[in-house]
């Protein structure tokens, strides 16, 4: 009897929080942190795809490049995103390895750079929103600007930021390599920070493009792919709530894609935190998938146990089963 399937998304603040320097020596300690809890998932019974975010961290080797652009041409965006795949990745399959061994379980994990394919016509490219790297001076941004074509914007006072489009990714490249691994016993690290995003050029190619994929909605189509079992998308909070941060909030245990698209047209879940991951969820269930499951790493295992996290299923009538 095959295993069940879980694909488990993260933020890369998870292992790069705000208040840590972004040592080496913190972000592995932290990688050790998530490696417990992915094992945890594995005692559970299932097969295991992680997806993580890694908006830190290449934020910092934007920085790093910008401080050394006299002595080292840099890279564009997806050869970062191509960097912080390979950087984590290894952070986070030696610290799973070392935990998997710990619990006496004998299982493979394999990192994969992951190219993902966007639409070259998708309208994100025509209105890029999504801010990235260092704060320039209003000087050095109007130089980028003309020099390289970079779409600059003033950012709260602080500076002057470039920012790229957030494309919505329409395939993934090695997807059937992801199936094989996954099915074959596995554990599988993919799509580190949403993927790398290509297009398909005119000559039906692939070519890589600076833009940033949402992380949840890149895992969300590895899950529809793969046809996982259960779709785990890790946030700040224990549970979806409406009305949040007011004296109204409401926190849900369970809720229907039906709901979740009734809250979403109230305008209940902001566009900059947990938009993406209900729709994510929602093409996730309206593809065949079974379950979403979103709550914190801290109340993850309880979530596990249907005491903490929201449970977001097709229609009603999956409740009484």
């Amino acid at each position: 009897m095959n295993k069940k399937i879980a694909l488990i998304a993260f933020g890369g603040n998870a292992i790069l929080p705000d208040n840590q320097r972004g040592l080496q020596s913190e972000q592995m300690k932290n990688a050790q942190k998530a490696a417990q809890l992915m094992t945890h998932i594995v005692k559970k019974g299932y097969e295991l795809i992680i997806v993580h975010g890694n908006g830190p961290q290449v934020g910092n080797i934007l920085i790093q490049m910008e401080e050394s652009v006299n002595k080292i041409p840099p890279f564009s965006l997806e050869v970062c995103d191509a960097m912080t795949e390979g950087s984590m990745g290894f952070m986070l399959e030696m610290a799973l390895v070392n935990e998997l061994r710990k619990n006496s379980l004998d299982k493979e994990v394999a990192t994969l750079i992951t190219q993902v394919v966007v639409d070259r016509d998708d309208p994100a490219f025509d209105n890029p929103t999504k801010p990235i790297g260092p704060f320039y001076s209003k000087y050095r941004a109007q130089m980028l600007a003309r020099e390289k074509k970079w779409t600059m914007i003033e950012d709260s006072g602080r500076g002057y930021r470039k920012v790229v489009p957030s494309p919505r990714p329409i395939d993934i490249v090695p997807k059937q390599i992801i199936h094989d691994l996954v099915h074959s016993g596995k554990i599988v690290i993919a799509a580190g920070g949403g993927g790398i995003p290509i297009i398909i050029n005119g000559r039906g190619l692939f070519q890589g493009v600076e833009a940033v994929i949402d992380k949840d909605y890149a895992a969300s189509l590895i899950a529809r792919e793969v046809g996982v079992d259960l779709f785990i998308i890790l946030t700040n909070v224990p549970r979806v709530y409406i009305n949040f941060d007011t004296p109204d909030e409401t926190p849900i245990s369970l809720m229907t894609i039906q709901e979740a698209q009734k809250h979403l047209d109230e305008g209940q879940f902001p566009s900059g935190s947990m938009e993406p991951k209900i729709k994510a969820a929602m093409e996730y269930i309206r593809s065949g998938g079974k379950e979403v499951l979103i709550t914190s790493a801290s109340h993850l295992k309880a979530a596990l146990i249907n005491r903490s996290g929201t449970k977001i299923i097709s229609t009603v009538s999956r409740r009484n089963k």
